[in-house]
């Protein structure tokens, strides 16, 4: 990978995956109710995002975004079949991949999420630009 600004990108991404996955594990295990399903699901989108941007450093921060939500979309409505379930069921550390059950309320954050990931890409993105 020739391009500096791409290498800078996905080694951002790189350094981003451990905390944000060590954040939304402790949203899952050490905290409870409304307010930590909705950090979880928002983290689980932030996730997504920085593990994609980490795959694709060149692609616009739109087009990440748009995959990360149809992603996620994709993967709660998966839930109102019984697959995750039954994966879940074989193998358990899946679930925290596709989930189980759906809840629409992870919609939301997926979306807050996603706009969140892509809001603070896009403003470093522009602060860069900026310096150039």
């Amino acid at each position: 990978m020739a391009d500096p600004r791409a290498r800078r990108r996905r080694l951002a991404a790189g350094l981003l995956v451990v905390p944000v996955v060590v954040l939304g594990l402790g949203a899952r295990f050490l905290a409870a109710g409304p307010a930590a399903d909705l950090s979880g699901g928002v983290l689980y989108a932030v996730l997504i995002y920085v593990l994609l941007v980490f795959l694709r450093p060149r692609a616009a921060a739109w087009s990440n975004a748009a995959i990360t939500l149809a992603f996620c979309t994709a993967i709660e409505l998966l839930q109102i079949t019984s697959i995750p379930a039954t994966l879940g069921a074989a193998f358990p550390p899946i679930r925290l991949v596709l989930g189980s059950t759906f809840v629409p309320l992870d919609l939301l954050a997926y979306a807050i999420g996603t706009a969140l990931a892509f809001g603070i890409d896009s403003l470093i993105g522009s602060v860069r630009a900026g310096r150039e």
